[in-house]
């Protein structure tokens, strides 16, 4: 199951960290179709947030194809995304890379920063 992870700083809204946290967990594997995500009422205790936000959250996910909500059941996944499971080389290869670049004193914007530039450059019109 999900966990997510609000950060209140970030100036991303709330049900959007949580579409994309959601989004992520697909496109690692860690959320497969038939998994259920937890209650809003799960999410409330673990994040303090407003129930009316998860569930913003979950309508745009299920608007989007990704999960079905099922009345007194819970919302299910219905369909995964990408290619990227969590144990790919690539992960591994990554989690290096961004252990080099914390030794060099780098700090996590300037990471991100250099990544999505990187990014930028090789996938060009591949946004969502």
């Amino acid at each position: 199951m999900v966990e997510y992870r609000i950060d209140r700083r970030s100036g991303v809204a709330t049900y959007l960290q949580i579409v994309q946290q959601t989004k992520q967990a697909l496109r690692l594997g860690l959320l497969r179709p038939g998994d259920k995500l937890p209650t809003a009422r799960e999410v409330v205790a673990a994040t303090a947030i407003n129930p009316n936000t998860v569930l913003k959250a979950y309508r745009e996910l299920e608007r989007e194809g990704l999960v079905e909500a099922r009345r007194g059941l819970g919302t299910f996944v219905r369909r995964a995304l990408g290619a990227a499971p969590a144990d790919s080389p690539l992960r591994a290869e990554l989690e290096q890379w961004a252990e080099r670049a914390r030794a060099a004193g780098l700090e996590r914007d300037d990471v991100a920063a250099l990544f999505t530039s990187v990014l930028d450059k090789h996938f060009k019109g591949d946004q969502e």
